[in-house]
């Protein structure tokens, strides 16, 4: 499955923002999806997951509350909603997809990756 994201831009603290994974592929339905976020001189850390009949989540204890992770099959997408953005959410976000297993929050899980998508949280 090849994976693109969309969404990241430039925002203030406070704000909202909705990134977009999109699949290619007839299989996408059967795969796990994973977001990710590296932030410059930082580890990639697992942010939010979704299984793939989307009835299954993770959020990561650093945006829960914050972040909200689902998907629509039909239109092969997955979506990391963002809220109460702060400074610190500023990264390259990146989805993550794994066929036929359940979701985790650990990178070494996925095997296909997206391009990253920047966002910046600053005044």
């Amino acid at each position: 499955v090849q994976l693109q994201a969309f969404g990241g831009g430039l925002v203030q603290p406070g704000d909202s923002l909705r990134l977009l994974c999109v699949g290619a592929g007839s299989t996408f339905d059967y795969h796990a999806i994973g977001w990710f976020r590296q932030a410059p001189g930082k580890e990639r850390e697992g942010v939010a997951c979704i299984n793939n009949g989307g009835d299954v989540t993770y959020v990561a204890d650093s945006v829960k509350g914050r972040f909200t992770i689902s998907r629509d099959n039909a239109k092969k997408s997955v979506y990391l909603e963002m809220k109460s953005l702060r400074p610190e959410d500023t990264a390259v976000y990146y989805c993550a997809a794994q066929p036929d297993s359940p979701c985790s929050l650990h990178r070494n899980w996925y095997d296909y990756w997206g391009q990253g998508t920047l966002v910046t949280v600053s005044s």
